[in-house]
């Protein structure tokens, strides 16, 4: 089976001090509408993980962050029609502002082992026994 250029795309664990996870909702009319994903996305050609990161947060959610609080902490390997994502999962525990739900539905902060009653995408669901063992 012949893959095209893997699709990178990054996310983050924003872990607030009671140990909750944010999570967003995909809006109507995009792929996978009404799923809870991790905020995050794709990395642009020539961009680190990091800085797409840092950026897809302002753009998401209106909060800022230094890649030195970025740890990166698994990734995910899904087949994505013809292409093939690879997710990159960052921990983030500090940064500036309050999160808004900017360009989804909604967010919920949520702890690790209630994520499983949620709808998610497939690369998401194996990141979330790593986070209910590192939180």
């Amino acid at each position: 089976m012949t893959i095209n250029s893997p699709l990178l795309v990054v996310a983050a664990a924003l872990i607030d001090a009671d140990g909750r996870v944010l999570l967003q909702q995909r809006p109507p009319g995009k792929p996978m509408a009404h799923l809870w994903e991790f905020p995050g996305g794709k990395v642009e050609p020539g961009e680190a993980p990091e800085t797409a990161l840092i950026r897809e947060l302002e753009e998401e959610l209106g909060i800022r962050t230094h890649a030195s609080c970025l740890a990166p902490a698994t990734f995910a390997s899904e087949p994505l029609g013809d292409r093939h994502l690879l997710l990159l999962l960052y921990v983030c525990r500090k940064w500036q502002g309050v999160a808004e739900a900017r360009h989804a539905t909604a967010l919920q902060w949520i702890r690790p082992a209630q994520m499983y009653t949620l709808e998610m995408p497939p690369a998401d669901l194996p990141l979330i026994g790593l986070l209910d063992s590192l939180i």
